[in-house]
């Protein structure tokens, strides 16, 4: 028997979180195979079978158990079953020879086990009056849990037919089944939470906004969009253009790129942008080295790929930790203002939000500008802000004229 146990995330952790079974107790899998997901208060891990056999489910999803737990078995000598499509034995022809009375009869089939039902479940179950033969179960082993039964119990039933209803003149609601649900936090999300709260209660957080007149770079996408996914095989998005006027800014206003740590402030001769991605899980930072150094086609290929990996929860731990800034875009979503929260032990993050044609005054005369409002959310205990404003600025004047990215002016 080969064990499975639980993987480590990272030093610091020590429990985890065993979120689902993507194979049912029991069921043959091949070596690689995708087998389980758990959730550490940093990041989400996958577990595949280290050999191929028969699976035994050890414990079940939902539960918090330490790293190194075995959660499961593989037997290597098992049977692998046959195809469904393995042709049966012929039947024998009939004949309309009467039966013979000492033919045996057919026994009858055994009687069927009875499914596992969850305590929460079994009691949703009873006070609806469902039996539970009638709720085909969605967890491990074909256990009946209380998501199974909240659809049992709120599906309209397909084999009776309904009574017709003649509405009355008084107000009727979407429907009168009224009930509650509840659902753990993740271990990821927990972290989110925490880090969200410690940004509020532990640092002198102050938020700066400006505009950005987004027409230049606008036009140069047009113009060299296509050219430019020819040649590096990648799209021109306004992401790259942002993680390279906040690079060059950075350097310009060391603060703002530093962090605290007790009564020490560090600075760093580097930029490393932690980059905001929205997951299915919650937000994840991957962070993208050496901004400073990199070419708008490598800054969007290295976010195209930090993003996706971070969506399909392929991303170490190790790509989300040492950013020195941050950068978050809640345009994507339709944001048009809002005041981003800090990334301790960073000290300033910068939010990017939806481009919306506006009128504005340009050398005396009123014109339709696609303008960006941003927001820089700064550590004023670290950032005075003279120095926060004039980073945010120096951020507007390179996007606004990208040409000076290029010739670092």
């Amino acid at each position: 028997m080969i064990e499975i146990r639980v993987p480590s995330p990272g030093e610091s952790i020590t429990e985890v979180l065993l979120d689902k079974w993507h194979k049912p107790n029991g069921s043959w899998v091949e070596k690689d195979e995708l087998i389980a997901e758990i959730q550490s208060d940093k990041a989400a891990l996958e577990v595949y079978a280290e050999a191929a056999g028969q699976l035994e489910i050890l414990v079940e999803a939902g539960q918090q158990i330490p790293v190194g737990t075995v959660i499961a078995r593989i037997n290597p000598d098992a049977q692998k079953p046959q195809p469904s499509d393995t042709p049966q034995a012929a039947t024998p022809p009939t004949t309309n020879k009467a039966p013979d009375s000492a033919t045996p009869t057919p026994a009858s089939p055994p009687p069927q086990k009875e499914p596992v039902i969850l305590p929460s479940a079994a009691r949703l179950l009873a006070e609806k009056e469902v039996p539970p033969a009638q709720v085909a179960g969605t967890g491990p082993g074909g256990r009946i849990t209380k998501a199974d039964a909240l659809q049992a119990t709120t599906a309209p039933p397909t084999d009776t037919p309904q009574p017709t209803i003649t509405p009355t003149p008084s107000f009727v609601g979407p429907t009168t089944d009224r009930h509650e649900t509840r659902k753990k936090l993740t271990p990821i999300r927990q972290t989110i939470a925490r880090r969200l709260l410690a940004a509020k209660n532990q640092t002198a957080m102050l938020t700066t906004f400006n505009e950005v007149d987004m027409s230049r770079i606008m036009d140069l996408r047009k113009a060299y969009k296509e050219t430019f996914q020819e040649k590096h095989g990648i799209s021109l998005g306004f992401m790259s253009f942002f993680t390279k006027a906040c690079a060059t800014a950075l350097l310009e206003f060391p603060e703002v790129n530093s962090q605290l740590h007790e009564d020490e402030l560090v600075y760093f001769s580097y930029v490393d942008i932690s980059i905001a991605v929205s997951t299915d899980r919650g937000l994840v930072v991957p962070v993208l080295r050496n901004a400073h150094l990199l070419s708008l086609a490598e800054i969007e290929r290295m976010i195209a790929d930090l993003a996706a990996r971070a969506r399909q929860n392929k991303i170490a731990i190790e790509e989300m930790q040492g950013g020195t800034f941050t950068i978050t875009n809640g345009g994507v979503f339709g944001s048009l203002f809002s005041t981003p929260i800090l990334n301790p032990p960073q000290t300033a993050i910068l939010g990017m939000h939806k481009i919306q044609e506006r009128p504005v005054v340009v050398n005396g005369q009123v014109v339709v500008r696609p303008m960006m409002y941003v927001a820089l959310s700064y550590d004023h205990r670290v950032i005075d802000g003279k120095e926060a404003v004039s980073f945010l600025v120096r951020v507007k004047e390179l996007l606004e004229d990208p040409i000076r990215l290029l010739l670092q002016v």
